[in-house]
């Protein structure tokens, strides 16, 4: 086995990882709680910042937009808490797929273990879905802020304008 066998292997799971992902119970996944919640290391998702996150973020390819049964990611302050929840939620299960993709990437070097195996499987892994991973831990406490906001606005009748991530 080797090279070829690695790609078609990284593909299959980029396919397969998405419909498991959109069949997975939304039940299972809470912010508040672990491996999802903040840890205080990450200071409430700012210590990505030193990552340039908020510049490289939207220039990523996002499945969305391409696929119909995705959420969008706009979430705007004249929408509605449970908006805002909903895509908290699909943050914590972005973040899942593609912590267990990052793992999974092991299967590439057992595909072709030499040197080019190590690279395909560190390439699948950094380039692949770390970013991925990184933006959803970025994006979830400013979302969980604008939740709670909004959940304040709606039970307030408290005014505000637009924005989006």
């Amino acid at each position: 086995m080797g090279f070829g066998h690695a790609v078609i292997y990284t593909a299959s799971l980029g396919v397969v990882s998405h419909y498991v992902g959109q069949a997975l119970p939304r039940r299972w996944f809470h912010p508040d709680r672990f491996p999802f919640k903040s840890f205080r290391w990450e200071q409430e998702g700012n210590v990505y910042r030193r990552l340039g996150v908020q510049h490289w973020k939207d220039l990523v390819p996002d499945m969305s937009k391409v696929m119909p049964d995705m959420i969008t990611k706009r979430v705007s302050l004249r929408g509605t808490a449970e908006e805002a929840m909903t895509l908290v939620q699909e943050t914590c299960v972005a973040e899942a797929v593609h912590g267990v993709l990052m793992v999974l990437s092991v299967g590439n070097y057992l595909l072709c273990q030499n040197l080019l195996g190590l690279a395909v499987t560190l390439f699948d892994a950094i380039f692949l879905n770390l970013p991925y991973w990184i933006i959803q831990r970025y994006n979830r406490p400013k979302l969980l802020r604008l939740a709670e906001k909004l959940h304040r606005k709606e039970n307030h009748g408290i005014e505000n304008s637009d924005s989006h991530l």
